[in-house]
């Protein structure tokens, strides 16, 4: 009889308070782990973010040093101007090399607008007087880049553009606007004005502190 009672009493299950409390339980591993797995996507994603903006300012970069090293070179310019750099504007004449094709000059066009650095350049040529007229167009065209089908998107969600240029006076890096206000960005003519041998330029992300800034070489000098 007492066998029979113990058995009696091992079979008879769990209670409901039992029940109720390993459902609390499971259910307590299931949003500490919900909390962990959405934590690792959330992650994941912000990772992926990240090495987005990365490459693609890696990329911006490698177009800027592109340009930068294929400036024109002052003396083939006659004391034209060949670059300009304000604020989230960027704008210089480069040679163009072609196969079985003399060498040309185009006007590249970097622009920030709505957290978007564009690229645009115009078409390629031989006379001077045309390129006199393209830049004088870029100076004055106060339409938005990005309509153009011409620009490129190099990166998108930056914050500011920040420019200084190195002159072969050696005086120093300066900022894009005190650098301007001498005749190299004004369109004249002018022989004598300073020729710039290096660019900074220092991209900050939106939602970042810091800038990320690199160095360039203009042309051969």
């Amino acid at each position: 009889m007492r066998v029979n009672s113990m058995l009696k009493k091992g079979a008879s299950g769990f209670t409901l308070v039992e029940m109720i409390i390993a459902i609390t339980i499971l259910a307590m591993v299931a949003i500490l782990g919900w909390r962990g797995l959405d934590g690792i996507v959330r992650s994941r994603i912000a990772l992926t973010n990240e090495m987005e903006q990365t490459r693609g300012m890696q990329l911006t970069f490698a177009q800027l040093q592109s340009d930068c090293a294929q400036i024109a070179p002052v003396s083939l310019m006659s004391g034209r101007p060949t670059l300009l750099a304000t604020p989230g504007r960027l704008l210089m004449v480069r040679l163009v090399f072609a196969e079985q094709q003399p060498t040309r000059v185009q006007i590249v066009d970097y622009r920030l607008r709505n957290g978007q650095l564009r690229r645009q350049e115009s078409a390629p040529t031989r006379d001077l007087n045309v390129l006199d007229t393209m830049w004088q167009s870029a100076l004055e065209d106060t339409a938005d880049g990005s309509a153009s089908s011409q620009s490129v998107l190099l990166q998108s969600d930056i914050a500011s553009m920040q420019m200084q240029l190195w002159g072969s006076d050696g005086q120093g890096w300066r900022p894009a606007a005190a650098a301007n206000t001498g005749n190299q960005g004004t369109g004249s003519v002018n022989t004598n004005a300073n020729h710039w041998t290096g660019l900074q330029v220092a991209l900050q992300l939106l939602g970042h502190d810091n800038t990320m800034a690199k160095t360039f070489l203009l042309g051969a000098s």
